[in-house]
């Protein structure tokens, strides 16, 4: 992929405590993961290397309100982020409860989502962004090729790719500026991911290949 300020933007789903934060509600699942990839060091200089460019950023978040947990089926996983309380807000028109919780931003990465330029899009509700405004405040701003990084690397970054390609986004992911949950049932969810992000991405990168691309545009 060739990158240029004026068609390319920075994607990151999900940069909560909750997946981040050695006291998030799924840092069992996930810790392992974000510490041998460098997860969280990773998005702080993907995002420090995009603004530092002026190349714009999108956040996709997670957030589950009360209704959400009357829902009457779900998968695997998403039964867990509700059984544990991930991404729990008081409602959507409510910040009640917001500050230093699961759903609020990591500490460290705040400074560059509530910097007033970053467009952060409506929750997507499950891991695909198939349900929020991600695609349309992407074309709106005239993006065709995203950078894409966050949690959880076989959930929704992957489901995030997916879609994206199906609706003619060129996506290359950053493959250590992700993790996902490691089960001794289930399986490793970060290996998992890396193989399908190979079959289906447009390009595969490091945290040091794409910022290396992201300051030469």
């Amino acid at each position: 992929m060739k990158f240029s300020k004026s068609d390319t933007a920075l994607v990151v789903t999900d940069p909560q405590n909750d997946f981040l934060s050695k006291r998030g509600a799924a840092w069992n699942l996930v810790g392992e993961s974000v510490e041998e990839n460098g997860t969280v060091g990773n998005l702080d200089k993907l995002l420090g290397a995009a603004k530092a460019a002026g190349m714009q950023v999108f956040v996709s978040p997670h957030y589950y309100y009360p209704a959400d947990h009357d829902w009457e089926f779900g998968g695997t996983l998403e039964k867990k982020m509700h059984e544990i309380g991930m991404f729990d807000r008081k409602g959507p028109l409510s910040l009640e409860g917001f500050e230093e919780s699961g759903a609020d931003w990591l500490d460290q990465l705040k400074p560059y989502i509530e910097d007033g330029s970053t467009i952060v899009t409506g929750p997507h509700k499950i891991y695909g962004p198939q349900n929020n405004d991600l695609a349309l405040q992407l074309r709106k701003h005239g993006i065709g090729k995203v950078i894409l990084a966050g949690m959880s690397a076989n959930l929704c970054v992957e489901s995030h790719l997916r879609d994206l390609i199906e609706r003619g986004f060129e996506v290359a992911v950053v493959k250590d500026a992700t993790a996902a949950a490691k089960h001794p049932d289930m399986g490793d969810g970060y290996e998992a991911a890396m193989v399908n992000f190979r079959y289906i991405a447009s390009d595969v990168l490091s945290t040091d290949d794409a910022t290396s691309a992201i300051s030469n545009m």
